[in-house]
Parts: C-alpha cells; structure tokens; sequence
C-alpha cells in the first residue's frame, strides 16, 4: 500500500479519529523524520529527541478530536505540539537540574559527550519566547507560509508577520551580541 504525499492526511486521519491505529501508523510514518529533525533543533540534549518526538504523536493521539489540519496536513499541528514538548521537557529538566542541585556535590565529573555542541543559533532560538520560536520555527525552519502558520497557531496572518519580524529581529540581535564561533575555536586551540 503506498503512502499519501505530504499534505494529504485526511482520509488517514479521518481513520485515526475513529481509532483506527493504521491511519495514524501512516500519519506516524509519514511525519516521524521531520517531526524528529524538527525536535533536534530545539532540545540541548540529543537523547532527549527520541522522548519529544514519541510525547508529539502520544499527544496526536490523545488528542486526535482536537487536532487541526492544515490544508489537508497535520504536519503544521505536529510542529507546533513539537515546540511545546520541548519547551516543557526544557523545564522539566530545570527543575529536575534545581532539585539536583540542593543536594551534596558529586565526586565524579559529569560526561560532557551527552551535550550538543551548541552553536549560537540554536542557543538564540532556544532563548526565544515560545511565541517568537514558535513562528520561527514555523515559517523559516519548516518554510510553511504566514497563511498556513496562521492557520495552525489559531492568529490572524498580520500577527505571525509582525511576530516573524520581531523574531527575527531578536534572533540576529542576539547572534550579533555573540562571539564568532571561528574566534572562540581560535582560542581554544591556542590555550586562550
């Protein structure tokens, strides 16, 4: 059996909402990998890719009733339920981080491999308002038009363009108050 083309989940969902599992496998297969990609770029931690992306399509299901599609796509609903995910398993783990930290030091070094070397641009969309990551992620990242951002976000189209601009504003404003990443590998190679 083939699979729809991106854009074209209706009949599959129409399936996944009367609680037919193979609709929604479909919708899962079709959508897994970007939804992943998606998830990459907003978590600090890789590991914690897999547990967003298995969270995003858990909530699909959950909420099935209540998902929008996006001309005839649930794509847009699954990146925006995306950001969120990550924004909560962000704040869960500061609050996991605090409760850490009231307890004794640890007498081992912590294994640094498990980070993503983050680069300022991750960094920046990461510090971001949920609002402002939201349509950058959207429109830029994702290159879903202001309309179809508007449309899955529930705003007026003159609202995810106002709110586009001042993201992108904030983001070049914080990437230009950072160091170059040249200088700071320049340094760390020579003992700076």
């Amino acid at each position: 059996m083939s699979i729809p083309p991106a854009g074209d989940d209706r009949d599959d969902w129409a399936q996944a909402q009367r609680g037919v599992g193979e609709g929604f496998g479909r919708i899962f297969d079709r959508y897994r990998d970007r939804v992943y990609r998606h998830v990459l770029r907003l978590v600090p931690v890789v590991a914690d890719a897999d547990d967003a992306v298995a969270i995003v399509f858990l909530e699909a299901w959950r909420r099935r009733d209540d998902a929008r599609l996006v001309d005839g796509s649930l794509l847009p609903w699954l990146l925006v339920t995306a950001t969120r995910v990550t924004q909560d398993l962000q704040r869960s783990a500061r609050r996991h981080r605090a409760l850490l930290a009231k307890l004794p030091p640890e007498e081992h070094a912590h294994d640094h491999a498990e980070h993503l070397d983050d680069g300022p641009a991750s960094v920046a969309l990461r510090d971001l308002p949920l609002s402002d990551r939201h349509v950058i992620t959207l429109c830029v990242l994702e290159g879903l038009t202001d309309r179809e951002a508007a449309l899955v976000l529930g705003l007026p189209v003159g609202t995810v363009k106002s709110r586009l601009s001042r993201a992108k504003r904030r983001l070049a404003a914080a990437l230009n108050a950072s160091p170059p990443a040249r200088t700071r590998l320049n340094g760390a190679a020579h003992g700076a």
